[in-house]
């Protein structure tokens, strides 16, 4: 009997687990992997002047509560990935339904601007740093996730890896939402949307290999 095979038998008509310890090497891990991604920010990029300044402070808490919210959806489905027959699916309808928000404010503004302002929307402060740093930013949150997924028992490795990414990725994003003055919203959907689903796909890729039984 191939892995696989054995790792769908054993997760196959299962109860779940008491989950108090992995609630908090989960919590533990979040907190851990968000501080080392924000004191990485500021060793690269220093203290923002003007960090919480009233022109974008608005926009800076959207790119926070977008990728807050990710990351709490996130670590709610790897809560129960992570325990074979609890398979509830409301965190990954929530994570789909702040994507589907972010992108359809950012299509709505679009809509609403004129060419020269649109492509400054979409192309504007800072986002090639934003392309690299995020994904950059999400390494040590995905190890740190990776290694506490391992002390458990998911079964569904493809989809259990690329939520790590997601996480990771968002934690990324949330830590350089902090040195980013915000820009627009098309600029959050799909500069720091974009890059977290770069970490969901490289996660999605990862996770069969490194959250194998």
């Amino acid at each position: 009997m191939k892995t696989d095979d054995l790792i769908d038998v054993l997760g196959t008509n299962v109860e779940p687990v008491g989950g108090s310890h992995l609630r908090l090497s989960l919590i533990m891990t979040l907190v851990v992997g968000a501080s080392i991604a924000l004191c990485l920010v500021l060793a690269i990029f220093g203290v923002p002047k003007s960090e919480f300044g009233p022109e974008f402070s608005a926009l800076k808490l959207v790119g926070l509560a977008f990728t807050c919210g990710l990351v709490l959806a996130g670590a709610g489905y790897l809560f129960r990935a992570a325990r074979p027959g609890d398979s509830s699916r409301v965190p990954f309808a929530f994570i789909v339904l702040l994507f589907l928000a972010i992108f359809f404010a950012a299509f709505v503004v679009l809509a609403l601007v004129h060419m020269p302002v649109r492509q400054a929307m979409l192309f504007g402060q800072q986002w090639v740093p934003c392309l690299i740093c995020i994904p950059l930013l999400a390494i040590v949150p995905f190890v740190l996730l990776v290694l506490t997924l391992r002390k458990e028992a998911p079964t569904n490795l493809t989809w259990t890896g690329a939520v790590a990414g997601l996480v990771a990725g968002a934690l990324g994003a949330a830590a350089f939402a902090f040195h980013h003055p915000g820009g627009s919203l098309p600029f959050i959907a799909f500069w720091y949307g974009g890059s977290i689903i770069l970490c969901v796909i490289v996660g999605a890729a990862l996770g069969p290999r490194l959250l194998r039984w």
